[in-house]
């Protein structure tokens, strides 16, 4: 790519700096402005992270300096604003998840295919060192064929330590919707997309209290199931059990595990970038740790920002992508619906596997 695309980031809330910090290992990345509701916020993000222009959403859409639209928004207005930039002729990345809903997903991607622009959404953490080299021995045969998996996200809740974690037990959020995406796409990459799921949901807590400052003591009413127990089934042939819970105090649960004819592979924690790969095969006494085969290994959110900008340049395909984000939002909000009517769903969406990465690219360029 012969010069960096200009972004404008929406939102300054606590996962924009760990963008502002990435963005500056891409070649094809260039942040030339930040918004926010919260100006003086947005201020702020501009001088520590030496942005060219702090400037209010409206006029961010309207900046024609502006290429490509960084979301960082609360899950409620990812749809709405990344509509907007879209419509307003600027290529988009989101944060997850693509939308809350799937009325939403969809008027995303009509929305993007209408205006000829690119959309990304995040999660990007498959895209990283870790789950590219499982991914390379799931392809490789190292297991044989995958059969089933296992995944297993479970905490207490964000109210212990986020400042404002209400957002989190509310309809579009929740354990699923917040960290179960991590691996929900984790698993869409490595076995393919998912053909119908069954669930089981419950609230065990309906009151949170805050534990964090700067609103400890305040009370929070939870709207969303914080405990979801769920099957899938891919279009492969290949099944795994899924339990994503914000209500277990304490786990020794692997994060992920896939099992193939020859072998079983333990994946890294599909909300990080790095290690540790195990490996585990026929005739095997103990596991093995596997060297990682490919970078990004440590924080390195905005590389799906970084990959779509290269595709944006060179016309191909991108990893992260709106389609990809959109069925994973499907199978998600299926997993609900099938807890609902306590029955198997099918999962109306497909997608493609997302291209893995080549070995052996220069940091910061994703198309060497």
């Amino acid at each position: 790519m012969s010069k960096p695309l200009n972004i404008g980031i929406i939102g300054c809330g606590n996962i924009s700096s760990a963008y502002l910090k990435a963005c500056k290992l891409f070649q094809a990345l260039r942040v030339v402005a930040v918004s926010d509701l919260n100006m003086e916020l947005a201020r702020s993000r501009a001088a520590e992270f030496e942005v060219p222009k702090a400037l209010e959403v409206s006029e961010l859409l309207a900046d024609p300096e502006v290429d490509i639209v960084i979301n960082l928004t609360i899950p409620s207005a990812h749809a709405d604003i990344s509509i907007a930039a879209l419509n307003a002729g600027k290529s988009v990345y989101s944060e997850k998840p693509l939308a809350t809903t799937r009325a939403d997903g969809q008027r995303l991607i009509d929305a993007a295919k209408k205006s000829g622009k690119l959309l990304g959404c995040a999660p990007d953490t498959f895209l990283g060192g870790g789950i590219q080299t499982c991914r390379k021995l799931i392809d490789d045969g190292w297991i044989g064929k995958p059969f089933s998996a296992t995944a297993f996200m479970v905490n207490h809740g964000m109210e212990m330590w986020h400042p404002n974690p209400d957002f989190f037990f509310q309809a579009g959020a929740g354990p699923l919707f917040d960290v179960g995406v991590y691996y929900v796409t984790a698993l869409v990459n490595l076995l393919g997309p998912v053909a119908k799921v069954s669930a089981l949901a419950s609230t065990t807590f309906p009151e949170r209290t805050i534990t964090s400052q700067p609103r400890f003591g305040e009370k929070i009413k939870v709207t969303t199931p914080t405990h979801i127990m769920g099957l899938l089934q891919f279009e492969n042939g290949s099944s795994a059990t899924l339990i994503s819970s914000n209500d277990v105090w304490g786990s020794e649960l692997p994060r992920v595990e896939i099992y193939g004819t020859e072998g079983s592979l333990s994946v890294p924690d599909p909300n990080t970038f790095g290690g540790p790969v195990k490996l585990k095969r026929e005739g095997a006494k103990d596991w093995t740790e596997v060297p990682l085969t490919h970078q990004y290994t440590d924080n390195s959110r905005g590389l799906g920002a970084a990959d779509l900008a290269t595709a944006l340049g060179s016309g191909r395909k991108v990893r992260a992508s709106g389609e990809f984000a959109f069925h994973v939002l499907d199978v998600m909000e299926t997993l609900l619906e099938a807890s609902e009517k306590q029955s198997w769903l099918e999962v109306k969406s497909t997608c493609e596997r997302p291209a893995p990465f080549p070995l052996g690219m220069t940091m910061g360029i994703l198309d060497s």
